[in-house]
């Protein structure tokens, strides 16, 4: 009886007691959050490598202030030089030797996909992937890949689309795109807007990474008799098709991937000139536009800068986008708490609710759900007018 009843008292005492928290991540200890990733500090692609660049500044910021709930964050960002292989071998360093808590903004749509079966089967969380790719917002079968802190080139392809359809219907639509999932996102938002037209308007001509030049790809473009282009590249390619589009004396309709539209890698080694009325998409503020110069956003940005990364070029919208994924992630451990289990930091990043950035545009919110892995679903289109570009029309929804 005795032993019964000390067995009974045991379970009322167990039962009342709190539940456990799931243990913290790898990588979190009583003082540190240590975080990874992959960016193109060489190879082809390295004007990206400036997100990395200023995603350590800002942690470097957040730290100064005293961290996240008394923890400061180390960012430990390698060298992937823009090859899936590579990303493949410093990612498994960053999980399995470095010990990082998860991955955070990893640069780059065949990269990030050559991880991800990786990093979900270990259920280390792939936050905010610096990719605008549609394939990120897959919760069912990669519920640990989060989409990055951008519209999506799919939404974006959409947008371009029901612009065209508007200002120069019957159109004939060509597609130069760089052929991975980055570039093929430009189709599917065309097919989403064209339907079973889709066809019989565009025209398509594909381009390697490690190509040296797509210029024959213009001519033919030219040659197909197409009214308008949608040129989906990563910078140096962007810049020589702006170039030998102006060169050959071509003047279709002419939008620009939102990832190509910086004034230093972009605009200014094509010709500035070059690119006059070329359209393109916004979903940040421009640090070039002298009409923000009073916006407090701005303000607090440009002091960022300043303070954290004074020889940087200030133009350099890479930067802008760098500081508002790391608001967003500071946000995200603010929802965690003390609870920095791997679990709840996938919890507290797929909900996050009408999230106002300073350096997003106005009317652009970030929100995520269990089933919706996309932060940004908004965008304004955008012409560059030889020195800046200027902003037009209402923001629109890329859905």
């Amino acid at each position: 009886m005795r032993a019964r009843a000390i067995a009974a008292l045991a379970a009322l005492f167990l039962a009342a007691a709190p539940p456990a928290l799931a243990e913290n991540a790898p990588g979190v200890s009583a003082s540190e959050i240590k975080i990874g990733q992959t960016m193109p500090y060489s190879g082809p692609v390295t004007a990206f490598g400036t997100l990395g660049k200023g995603e350590l500044a800002f942690f470097n910021m957040i730290n100064d202030e005293g961290g996240v709930n008394g923890r400061k964050i180390t960012l430990i960002s390698l060298d992937d030089g823009y090859a899936p292989p590579k990303t493949v071998e410093q990612t498994r360093k960053l999980v399995e030797q470095e010990e990082v808590a998860f991955l955070f903004s990893s640069i780059g749509t065949a990269t990030n996909t050559a991880i991800q079966k990786y990093l979900n089967d270990r259920k280390v969380p792939q936050l905010f992937i610096g990719s605008g790719a549609s394939k990120w917002g897959n919760p069912q079968q990669y519920p640990w890949t989060i989409g990055g802190v951008q519209g999506t080139f799919r939404a974006e392809g959409r947008i371009y689309a029901r612009y065209i359809l508007k200002q120069k219907p019957g159109a004939r639509i060509g597609v130069l795109y760089q052929n991975d999932d980055y570039g093929k996102d430009y189709f599917l938002g065309l097919k989403d807007v064209l339907g079973d037209a889709f066809d019989k308007t565009v025209v398509a001509q594909s381009y390697e990474f490690t190509d040296p030049t797509i210029d024959s790809q213009i001519v033919s473009l030219q040659g197909s008799g197409v009214d308008a282009i949608i040129v989906g590249a990563t910078p140096k390619f962007a810049a020589q098709a702006i170039r030998k589009v102006y060169d050959i004396g071509w003047k279709p309709m002419f939008f620009l991937s939102n990832v190509a539209i910086w004034v230093n890698s972009v605009m200014a080694p094509a010709g500035m000139e070059k690119g006059v009325g070329i359209i393109s998409s916004a979903y940040v503020k421009d640090p070039t536009d002298p009409g923000w110069a009073n916006d407090p956003g701005m303000r607090q940005w440009q002091a960022f800068m300043k303070k954290y990364m004074p020889d940087a070029d200030a133009n350099d919208q890479n930067y802008v986008n760098s500081y508002n994924s790391g608001m967003v992630l500071v946000q995200v451990l603010k929802q965690c708490g003390d609870d920095l289990s791997r679990e709840n930091i996938l919890k507290q990043a797929t909900n996050l609710h009408d999230l106002a950035l300073p350096m997003l545009l106005p009317g652009i919110r970030v929100s995520t759900s269990p089933t919706d892995y996309y932060p940004v679903k908004q965008m304004q289109l955008m012409r560059w007018d030889g020195k800046h570009w200027v902003r037009f029309g209402e923001v629109l929804s890329g859905t």
